[in-house]
C-alpha cells in the first residue's frame, strides 16, 4: 500500500496465470494519476524489416522464438526495476478528481455518403476510471518498450466505471516463481495468486471447417467485406473500403500475410471469386505492412471497395471506434461482431485493448485488439473486421474496431487479435 500525505490510498493487486513455461500477470490500477490522454506516437511499430514466418508456421516455431526473445532481452531487463518503479512511485501516484471528463469514443462521417468527413464523438465518463486506465496504457506502453526478459505481450483491461479500475494483463515465458519479486521490487503492497493452467503445447481445437463466401450481387459495381478474395497463393477476407486522406484515396485492404509466397508484395494480384461466375480482379497491392498484418490494394479492375459489411442484415460502415472508445465499451461489457469468409457471422466480449503480441514473429505487433474467442476465427477469415452498432448512426451503421487476422492456440485462453483501426490511423492516416 503505498500513500502521500494529503492524498488518498491506493492499493495495486498482481495476479499470476501459469501456463507452466508462459504465463499471465494481472496489475490492477485504483485511482492512480495522469488524465491526460497520449496519443500514440506514429512509427512506434517500425521493427516491420524482419517479417519472420507466417501466422501458419507459429505453433511449429514458438518455442524457438520464445527462446532467442529471451536472450535477446536479457539485456534490457536490468533497466526495468528502474523504469517501472519511476513510473509508479508514490511520488507520481496523486488521486484524480471527482466528477467527469470528457472522452473521444468514435471518428464518424459527418455526411454518411463522404467518407472524409470525419467528426469526433465523445462520452463523459467518471474521472477516477479515465485516470485508472490512463495509467494502464502508460504502464503497458512501458512494459513494451523495455521488453523484459520472457514478455509475450500485454493488454490493458478497464473496469466496470463503478469500479474506477483497469487491470495489464501480462504474458511471460518465464517461471511463476521470479515473478512476485520483480513486481515486489516496484510497488509496495503488490498481492499475488498463481493459478497453474495447463501446457501450451497442448492439442488444439478448431472451428468446423466451412465453405467459403463468395460475393454475388456485383451488378453495382461494389464489393462488401466479409466475402473471400484470393492473392497468388492464398485466401483471406477482404475487408470494408479503407480511406487514405492523402490523395483521397479508397482502397480495398485484407491480410498482408495472405501472401505467403511473395518477397516484395508490390503489385500482387487480388481478385474476387464471384458464385457461379469466373473470379473477378479486384487490384494490384498497393502498400503492405508486416507488423500491423494489412494489405492495401490499390482498385484496376471493374469493382470498388464498399463500406459495407455482408452481415445477415448488410450493414454500413459508418466510422470506426478510438482506443477510449473501445475501453468504454469494455467498461460498459459491450459485445463486438465480425464477418468472416469461413466462420461468417460470430460475437464475442472484447478482452483486451492496446494490446502488444510478441506470440509469432521475432518482433511485437503494438495497439492490437482482443476478443471474442478462438472458434470465432479461422484460416481464411483474416482480413475482417471486428465492429460494434453505431449507437447515434442510423440502424444500419456500425464502427470498426479492428481488423482480425490471427487466435490464441493454446489452451486456458481464447480469444482473436489483431490490429485496431485506431492504430492504423495514428501510424498511417488510414481510416474506416
Amino acid at each position: 500500500m503505498s500513500t502521500i500525505p494529503g492524498h488518498e490510498t491506493h492499493q495495486y493487486t498482481v495476479t499470476t496465470v501459469c501456463i507452466n513455461r508462459p504465463m499471465y500477470v494481472n496489475i490492477s490500477f485504483d485511482r492512480t494519476a495522469h488524465t491526460e490522454r497520449r496519443k500514440r506516437e506514429p512509427g512506434m511499430s517500425d521493427e516491420r524489416a524482419a517479417t519472420g514466418s507466417r501466422l501458419e508456421t507459429a505453433r511449429a516455431t514458438v518455442d524457438d522464438r520464445i527462446d532467442r526473445r529471451e536472450f535477446l532481452r536479457t539485456a534490457a531487463s536490468g533497466g526495468y526495476a528502474v523504469l517501472v518503479a519511476n513510473a509508479l512511485g508514490v511520488e507520481d501516484v496523486l488521486g484524480a478528481d471527482d466528477g467527469d471528463v470528457e472522452i473521444v469514443t468514435a471518428l464518424v462521417r459527418s455526411d454518411p455518403t463522404d467518407p472524409f468527413s470525419l467528426e469526433e464523438r465523445t462520452r463523459t465518463v467518471p474521472a477516477r476510471w479515465h485516470a485508472a486506465v490512463n495509467k494502464a496504457f502508460e504502464l503497458n506502453d512501458l512494459l513494451a518498450r523495455v521488453g523484459f526478459t520472457g514478455y509475450l505481450g500485454s493488454a490493458v483491461v478497464p473496469g466496470a466505471y463503478d469500479s474506477e479500475s483497469a487491470t495489464v494483463s501480462v504474458g511471460v515465458s518465464r517461471e511463476g516463481s521470479s515473478i512476485p519479486e520483480l513486481f515486489g521490487e516496484l510497488i509496495e503492497g503488490v498481492s499475488f495468486s498463481t493459478d497453474t493452467i495447463v501446457d501450451i503445447d497442448a492439442l488444439e481445437q478448431t472451428p468446423d471447417s466451412a465453405e467459403p463466401r463468395f460475393a454475388s450481387n456485383l451488378e453495382d459495381g461494389f464489393v462488401p467485406s466479409g466475402v473471400a478474395c484470393e492473392t497468388p497463393s492464398s485466401l483471406a477476407t477482404l475487408g470494408p473500403a479503407l480511406y487514405d486522406p492523402a490523395g483521397e484515396r479508397t482502397l480495398f485492404v485484407t491480410a498482408e500475410h495472405a501472401f505467403e509466397t511473395a518477397s516484395d508484395l508490390t503489385n500482387e494480384r487480388v481478385t474476387v471469386p464471384v458464385d457461379g461466375a469466373d473470379s473477378v480482379e479486384l487490384g494490384r497491392v498497393d502498400s503492405a505492412y508486416p507488423v500491423e498484418d494489412v494489405a492495401t490494394i490499390e482498385p484496376t479492375g471493374p469493382l470498388q471497395p464498399a463500406s459495407l459489411i455482408d452481415a445477415p442484415t448488410s450493414v454500413r460502415v459508418r466510422g470506426q471506434l478510438t482506443r477510449f472508445g473501445i475501453a468504454d465499451l469494455i467498461a460498459r461489457d459491450r459485445k463486438l461482431e465480425k464477418v468472416g469468409a469461413l466462420t461468417g457471422h460470430t460475437t464475442g466480449r472484447i478482452q483486451g485493448v492496446d494490446a502488444v503480441t510478441c506470440f509469432t514473429d521475432n518482433f511485437c505487433r503494438w495497439g492490437q485488439l482482443r476478443w471474442g474467442g478462438e472458434m470465432d476465427l479461422t484460416d481464411g477469415d483474416s482480413g475482417s473486421v471486428s465492429y460494434y452498432d453505431d449507437p447515434d448512426g442510423d440502424p444500419q451503421d456500425v464502427l470498426v474496431a479492428g481488423f482480425n487476422n490471427a487466435r490464441t492456440w493454446w489452451p486456458g485462453q481464447s480469444y482473436v487479435w489483431g490490429v485496431a483501426a485506431y492504430t492504423l490511423t495514428d501510424s498511417y492516416g488510414y481510416h474506416f
